[in-house]
């Protein structure tokens, strides 16, 4: 990354891009470049931002810093390369694309868009380490970003991806989430949950798996779900009109799934290390050339992580990621949800985006206005961040009895709140 500058001139003016967790800036004199400013917002369900916690825009720029050079490191795929050894996933590897691409990663270090964080004081770029007082801006390397056309025809809509088809140096219009296991709120349990018996063994057929979906269960090696990225809702596919979507040859496309795997277990390693278990993740990839790149966020926005807790012969997950804002919601402000998903079935008929249509009728009085957070779940997840900061500047320290210490403390919020029942529903077996 030598290419790129040591130390940048910034003023973070007008944004080109406003987002519910992060604003991006051009770079003067490097059209290539763009400065990504992490909010402290948060967004769920779509929504956009409804929330803000203290800490969490320097905790997820951090956290991304870490992970981004850690993808880049080929010593940290050296050392990744046993762990797999271990997950039966090269078993499975029939044509060797695994084994090929964990070779030129232990080699040169996986291809990313993020180029270091930014010193907010000096302008200096940390391609490596940490400056002494963390920041929430990143230098990336810009790639394009192109919505598909929507097209109506006879009351019917549909999207238009031909644009990928005769481009380069663009996101992948995909999301790929890879799932280690499966929790409570996962996608493809709600769906799978809403076959019948015999579309259920399709599905799982599907999925590549071999026995029933069940919350709070691992699998024995990891699996890609797929989604749409850029429209106005995501949307599952299967993985045969991923690949049609995506614009990639069939072997490109194929080594986008590993790349997506191989980096899940890398993060599996580094949640590990705060006490932490990883369950699934979102990656975002663009297409460079032949080159394949990790791009986007990722950190506690794009995963679900929990602290397991064993008590009174039960098994509570408490999550340290997004998830938890979700229950949240789910648990304190089930009415605002519920007018949250009828906006999206509306949204789905009509095509136009539910956001508008949840804004309509929270104007008229229909649906409910976005609730506030209460200020002890707030600082309960400000903790979360917090921890996440600790353990980005104190890397060998043990950091399991701080996690499971909030997690207790977030149990213990539900439980006296007279919603027990309500949480071990969703989070424990």
């Amino acid at each position: 990354m030598s290419e790129f500058p040591d130390r940048i001139n910034f003023k973070l003016d007008t944004p080109i891009y406003r987002g519910s967790v992060q604003n991006l800036y051009d770079v003067p004199d490097h059209p290539e470049l763009i400065i990504s400013e992490t909010s402290a917002g948060g967004s769920v369900f779509d929504v956009g931002t409804i929330f803000n916690i203290e800490g969490s825009d320097i905790g997820r720029a951090g956290f991304r810093h870490l992970v981004f050079q850690e993808l880049q490191n080929p010593d940290s795929w050296q050392r990744l390369s046993t762990a797999l050894s271990e997950s039966g996933l090269k078993a499975k590897d029939e044509s060797g694309i695994i084994e090929h691409t964990l070779s030129r990663y232990q080699k040169n270090g996986a291809a990313t868009h993020h180029i270091g964080m930014i010193d907010r004081n000096t302008g200096n770029v940390f391609k490596h380490g940490f400056p002494a007082e963390l920041s929430n801006l990143t230098l990336i390397k810009k790639y394009n970003v192109w919505k598909p056309d929507l097209n109506k025809v006879l009351g019917w809509h549909f999207y238009d991806y031909k644009k990928y088809h005769a481009g380069d140096g663009f996101v992948i219009p995909l999301e790929y989430i890879v799932r280690l296991g499966i929790t409570s709120g996962s996608s493809i349990l709600r769906k799978y949950s809403a076959l019948s018996e015999a579309d259920k063994k399709s599905y799982l057929n599907e999925l590549g798996l071999d026995r029933p979906l069940s919350p709070w269960t691992r699998f024995k090696s990891p699996i890609v779900d797929l989604t749409t990225k850029y429209e106005p809702e995501d949307r599952n596919i299967s993985r045969q009109e991923a690949a049609l979507i995506s614009s990639l040859d069939g072997e490109t496309f194929s080594r986008s799934l590993v790349m997506a795997i191989l980096g899940a277990f890398m993060l599996k390693q580094i949640f590990s290390r705060m006490g932490l278990h990883l369950w699934d993740l979102k990656w975002e990839i663009a297409k460079d050339g032949d080159d394949l790149v990790f791009v986007d966020t990722i950190d506690t926005d794009s995963v679900r992580v929990t602290m397991n807790i064993r008590e009174n012969n039960r098994s509570y997950f408490v999550h340290f990621n997004k998830q938890a804002m979700r229950d949240y919601y789910r648990i304190m402000h089930s009415d605002w949800l519920d007018a949250v998903n009828d906006s999206k079935k509306a949204a789905a008929q009509s095509g136009r985006p539910f956001t508008e249509i949840l804004s309509e009728g929270q104007s008229k009085g229909d649906y409910p206005a976005n609730p506030d957070i209460d200020s002890t779940f707030h600082d309960l997840q400000k903790d979360k961040f917090e921890m996440v900061q600790y353990f980005i500047q104190n890397q060998d320290q043990d950091m399991s009895g701080q996690a499971e210490k909030i997690a207790r403390a977030e149990l213990d919020y539900y439980f006296k709140s007279g919603n027990r029942e309500k949480y071990e529903a969703l989070n424990a077996i």
